[in-house]
């Protein structure tokens, strides 16, 4: 997970890479392990097909830039009015050690025709807790990113002030 801070710079990255003509305005830049997800306004009166070829030369560059520097993978996106429609992205494999019950959740969307198989049902079933606990993973996040710090400014771990008295003592650990 990266720091707000580390997730604002990022932004600014790409901001500052992306060609004025790309997107109408960058919405989003959304980051976790595997890939960042470049999400910007689609231009009005285009086509998301249009947007799509009009700019892959561009968009390909600097995801190779940004691939190569940040190590993830770069997926696009675009919003136009209440519509986000994401493209050359990830679906990255989850582990997952779901009992019964659960199991009979996912096998329900997918019989109710909400969800073509359990894997599309667990995900829309994060996309909706996504929804509607939104402010309290913010404050997970905010949270996690705290602890992050207070982490970063302990003791080294790799110093002698870690070992116990007695170690230090007798010379051995």
């Amino acid at each position: 997970m990266i720091t707000s801070e580390q997730s604002e710079q990022l932004r600014t990255w790409f901001a500052d890479r992306l060609p004025v003509d790309v997107y109408e305005s960058l919405v989003e830049v959304a980051v976790d392990r595997e890939e960042i997800t470049v999400v910007g306004t689609l231009p009005a009166n285009e086509s998301v097909k249009a947007f799509r070829e009009r700019t892959r030369q561009q968009r390909m560059e600097v995801a190779r830039e940004a691939e190569e520097l940040y190590r993830r993978k770069v997926a696009w996106a675009v919003e136009s009015g209440d519509d986000r429609i994401l493209f050359t992205h990830l679906a990255v494999p989850v582990m997952t050690r779901l009992r019964q019950p659960e199991r009979q959740v996912l096998d329900t969307l997918v019989e109710g025709g909400v969800a073509r198989s359990r894997a599309d049902a667990l995900a829309w079933c994060v996309r909706l807790v996504g929804r509607n606990t939104d402010e309290w993973l913010t404050e997970l996040r905010d949270s996690l990113a705290k602890v992050r710090e207070v982490r970063e400014a302990g003791p080294d771990r790799g110093s002698d002030s870690g070992k116990d008295a007695d170690s230090q003592k007798s010379g051995s650990e």
